[in-house]
């Protein structure tokens, strides 16, 4: 199964430090966050690797070449301009043929990509996306009012859940008849594509760790919970 991972972002959130170096290469521990996502899915035997960079490019490439190092098959998919998230797939459409996965590259989990696969293609879905719960909670009082603005009820400091995407997605390769070559598009456009086409889109719930590295916040409490979690990575 081909691996695409989505790695031009300029990592505005994370600046200054993504000024003059790509987010990939940011170091997780002793390793870039890239890295040991790439590790991480060897252990699963998902060696087949589609990098599409952008942003500062030839760093990253320099930085991993062809994946031998680290006993993978890497080649790149180089976006001249910002695409969105799922627009660099409308170039890969010659070489993705079968079921394939999506990530981010700045995604720490301990997801099992086994259990995610097998699910999706148990499903017959078009796509799966791969789904964790998030709290919020809010420091107010809240009131819910009826439709002549009369108080019915009253939470304090309430707090409100809800699925968020974990930026990991399976795919079929039809997907791709929805992206046209060089579409700016993100991927809740795509989806709503899928669905308002009536195809099946579904969500595999987990309770995974999983940070998004995409905050200064974020970067800092990724290293410090690295080894915590480092041996629940890998598939062994």
């Amino acid at each position: 199964m081909k691996v695409v991972i989505l790695a031009g972002g300029k990592g505005t959130r994370l600046l200054p430090y993504t000024t003059v170096f790509p987010k990939p290469l940011m170091p997780i521990g002793d390793q870039p966050i890239l890295e040991l996502v790439i590790k991480q899915l060897k252990s699963y035997n998902l060696t087949d690797i589609i990098l599409a960079v952008g942003h500062l490019k030839e760093l990253v490439m320099a930085f991993f070449s062809d994946g031998t190092k680290l006993g993978v098959r890497i080649t790149y998919s180089v976006d001249d301009k910002p695409l969105g998230t799922a627009g660099p797939l409308g170039s890969l459409r010659n070489e993705l043929r079968d079921t394939f996965l999506v990530m981010n590259g700045d995604v720490l989990t301990t997801l099992n990509f086994n259990k995610l696969i097998e699910s999706h293609r148990k499903s017959g879905a078009i796509a799966t996306i791969a789904l964790t719960k998030r709290k919020v909670k809010i420091d107010y009082g809240v009131p819910e009012l009826d439709e002549e603005r009369n108080i019915i009820g009253f939470s304090e400091k309430p707090e409100i859940s809800y699925f968020v995407s974990m930026g990991i997605y399976l795919f079929e390769p039809e997907i791709l008849d929805y992206i046209a070559d060089n579409q700016y598009i993100d991927f809740p456009d795509l989806l709503k594509k899928l669905i308002e086409s009536n195809k099946t889109v579904k969500g595999y719930v987990c309770d995974d760790y999983w940070l998004d590295i995409g905050r200064v916040e974020d970067y800092a409490r990724a290293n410090d919970e690295l080894k915590t979690i480092y041996s629940q990575l890998f598939n062994t």
